[in-house]
């Protein structure tokens, strides 16, 4: 179970599991129709994030951790600062499919609400799009508070756009 997983901050030996796990989760999250928009969030995503984790992360006053499980990869998250500097940002939290439903996310969801009380910060914020069910339940299940939807139209590092709707959770911390 969870137990057994190591969350740790990221080293760049960890980049090239960081980049599949990522490539392999949003095209498994790419509804049929929209193969080619996903195929297009994912090249940008690593030009301007992904293939840049340590910087991208350090220029935003953020942070960057992965799960680790027997020296496998398991999961990875990131926290990005606020503009209002009270708040952190959750960003790419994925388990590895094979090894989802054992708690993984649930610990690291736990670490960054930690980590972010560690830090003085005030709540911590996060979105998940309606194609990502198991995650719109784990933040229901652990108390954050949803404060807007709307329906992405832009597409961004942050989002495939292709009018997905989007939900914009906080937990004050």
């Amino acid at each position: 179970m969870a137990d057994a997983v190591v969350i740790r901050p990221f080293v760049e030996t960890d980049a090239p599991a960081a980049h599949a796990l990522f490539v392999r989760v949003n095209r498994l999250l790419a509804p049929p129709q929209m193969k080619d928009a996903f195929e297009a969030y994912i090249e940008r995503s690593i030009a301007e994030e992904i293939g840049r984790i340590a910087d991208y992360y350090a220029a935003r006053q953020g942070s960057f951790w992965v799960a680790e499980d027997s020296g496998r990869l398991a999961g990875m998250f990131g926290l990005e600062a606020t503009s209002d500097g009270e708040a952190m940002e959750l960003r790419r939290m994925y388990v590895e499919p094979d090894l989802r439903r054992r708690g993984i996310a649930r610990a690291m969801l736990a670490f960054a609400e930690n980590e972010c009380r560690r830090l003085g910060m005030k709540r911590l914020e996060l979105s998940t799009s309606e194609l990502q069910e198991a995650a719109l339940g784990l933040y229901h299940a652990c108390a954050y508070r949803l404060d807007r939807e709307e329906i992405a139209a832009a597409a961004s590092n942050k989002t495939v756009g292709g009018g997905i709707r989007r939900f914009y959770f906080s937990k004050a911390l």
